[in-house]
């Protein structure tokens, strides 16, 4: 049996959620379209067609709040957070252990006070035996989310802290509660501004 590098298998990493819905017939047919030869040519026909096909929301100013997976592609966008969980809802249909990260950010140099928290996704791989971080976020001018398991579309600006480090098998109740009752998305930055776990 496979084992994760922080112990135990993969069942949490490969479970389905409210929030990851792998075994949603939408998601599914996502799974079944993406679906390759190879566990990494998977991964990145997944990851490219999340980072694609599906527009963050902030981006084209959209208004409605997508938080699960199947949301995702209902409404055809979503929020950093939204993106990570279609990714791993994809993969985990695949087969492919996914899981979600967290990464605090500054908006801007000249506010150095002034963080927001930004969603991305972790995924295992058999061959190097330890989880790879890729950031299906969506590419806009100054935002290059190319394909590398090694690298994130948000560079790390903050001190290293709990939301550079974790894994985690599905989105942290607080932050999920604040994602589902925000309208428009836009006002979701602003809620998860101060989130810590509990």
């Amino acid at each position: 049996m496979r084992t994760t590098a922080l112990g135990g298998g993969f069942e949490e990493f490969l479970a389905s959620s409210e929030i990851i819905d792998c075994d949603h017939p939408a998601v599914k047919r996502l799974a079944a379209e993406v679906r390759r030869q190879t566990e990494l040519q998977t991964i990145h026909a997944a990851y490219e067609t999340v980072r694609d096909r599906y527009p963050h929301s902030y981006d084209i100013g959209a208004e409605e709040v997508s938080v699960s997976a199947s949301d995702v592609i209902r409404h055809g966008h979503g929020i950093c957070f939204a993106k990570s969980h279609l990714l791993a809802a994809v993969l985990r249909a695949c087969g492919i252990p996914a899981a979600l990260c967290y990464q605090r950010l500054r908006y801007s140099d000249d506010d150095p006070g002034r963080t927001c928290l930004h969603g991305l996704n972790a995924v295992w791989l058999d061959d190097s035996q330890r989880w790879h971080r890729v950031d299906p976020r969506g590419n806009k001018p100054g935002i290059d989310a190319s394909f590398d398991p090694h690298a994130n579309a948000w560079p790390t600006t903050c001190e290293p802290s709990w939301a550079n480090a974790i894994i985690w098998k599905g989105m942290p109740s607080p932050s999920a509660a604040s994602l589902t009752r925000c309208e428009p998305a836009r006002r979701f930055a602003n809620s998860i501004r101060s989130f810590r776990p509990t």
